[in-house]
């Protein structure tokens, strides 16, 4: 009996040690429990709904997004003219109209003519120092500095890189031929052209096909093969022109509205700034991979007739690209930082370049 009663008092205390304390809820305390807030945005696009490369990215990167933030960060991705036209995409994140956009910086030279230089220079960086001067070299808080005006925070988010001079109705067998000609060009690339001879034309990519095929234009430049394939861009021009003066390592951006950042708890911050690094270098590696065989498919089975730009033109378009972009550069104070930013890293990463990287694929 005593034995029987000192078990009982044994089970009694334990149950006021162990039994009588608040059950705590799997996963950390009642206030790991609380409901989380989730952030609800729209993503509007300079790209047509889905193309390949350039439209799959930003899906891709809103469903990165929410996986990464467990739902909550849901956002719904919009091509161009489902909500805004391409190229009000800049204006619509900084009114607030969506959160978050996706397109490329030289878009918006009419409103910020520097901003080009966050996207392409003629001749200028590839693909690979684009992302080392923007993350090493100083460029992304110069970038983010220009943006700050307009409430926004841009961080890179894509690169095709080294494009193709693009499609011509017409062959170019010297200056001559580049005058008058009507081509759908962006960007200082555009400026380039019109200074020697040609007729920059501004159209979303939406807008490229129709225009060629209707003689609109006499040509344009969009991508390279992988891109240029899914456009069908081959039914409407007959020449294939390189390299890709113009684009040498064209950034994409995502931008976000100023007050929607703010809003976010760090983590979430973080969690778009290390997604978008990961698109970055995606898209990349996308593009390496398609190019050629998109290429091979272009000219084996549909006839295209792939043509080098001739030497002499290519030494007038650097000459005169040259021109352009310095004098980009004295609109004030920042475009000149930015311009003394962007060719001192580009200096110094070709001078270390042309003994690794050049030198390596010369010797290959």
């Amino acid at each position: 009996m005593l034995k029987t009663l000192r078990t009982s008092l044994l089970c009694l205390g334990l149950l006021g040690l162990f039994g009588c304390a608040p059950a705590e809820p799997a996963g950390g305390g009642a206030e790991a429990q609380a409901p989380q807030k989730v952030y609800r945005w729209k993503l509007i696009t300079t790209w047509p709904k889905n193309l390949p490369g350039l439209g799959t990215a930003p899906e891709r990167l809103a469903e990165q997004l929410k996986v990464m933030s467990n739902g909550r960060l849901d956002i719904k991705v919009y091509g161009a003219g489902e909500l805004v036209g391409a190229f009000e995409v800049f204006d619509a994140v900084s009114q607030g109209t969506a959160e978050m956009g996706h397109g490329a910086a030289y878009y918006w030279r009419g409103k910020i003519p520097i901003a080009a230089m966050f996207a392409t220079v003629p001749f200028g960086m590839n693909a690979q120092e684009m992302n080392g001067w923007l993350h090493y070299g100083g460029g992304m808080d110069l970038w983010r500095e220009l943006y700050e005006p307009f409430g926004l925070v841009p961080l890179a988010s894509g690169n095709t890189g080294v494009q193709m001079a693009g499609w011509f109705n017409k062959e170019i067998n010297s200056l001559a031929d580049l005058q008058g000609l009507k081509m759908r060009i962006p960007g200082l690339g555009g400026e380039v052209l019109q200074r020697a001879g040609g007729t920059p034309v501004a159209l979303p990519g939406g807008e490229v096909f129709t225009a060629l095929q209707t003689g609109a234009i006499d040509a344009t430049e969009w991508v390279g093969p992988y891109n240029d394939l899914a456009l069908a861009l081959h039914t409407v021009a007959k020449y294939y022109y390189y390299p890709g003066w113009h684009e040498p390592g064209p950034t994409l951006e995502s931008i976000v509205n100023k007050d929607a950042w703010d809003s976010l708890p760090a983590d979430l911050q973080a969690m778009i700034e290390v997604a978008t690094r990961a698109i970055n270098d995606d898209m990349l590696s996308e593009f390496t991979a398609r190019n050629n065989a998109a290429l091979r498919t272009l000219v084996d089975e549909h006839g295209v007739e792939l043509r080098a730009l001739p030497d002499d033109v290519i030494a007038e378009l650097r000459t005169v690209s040259a021109e352009v972009v310095a004098e980009a550069a004295a609109e004030n104070e920042l475009a000149q930082r930015i311009y003394d930013s962007y060719m001192s890293f580009l200096e110094d990463v070709r001078a270390y370049h042309e003994i690794s990287e050049q030198a390596y694929i010369n010797a290959r």
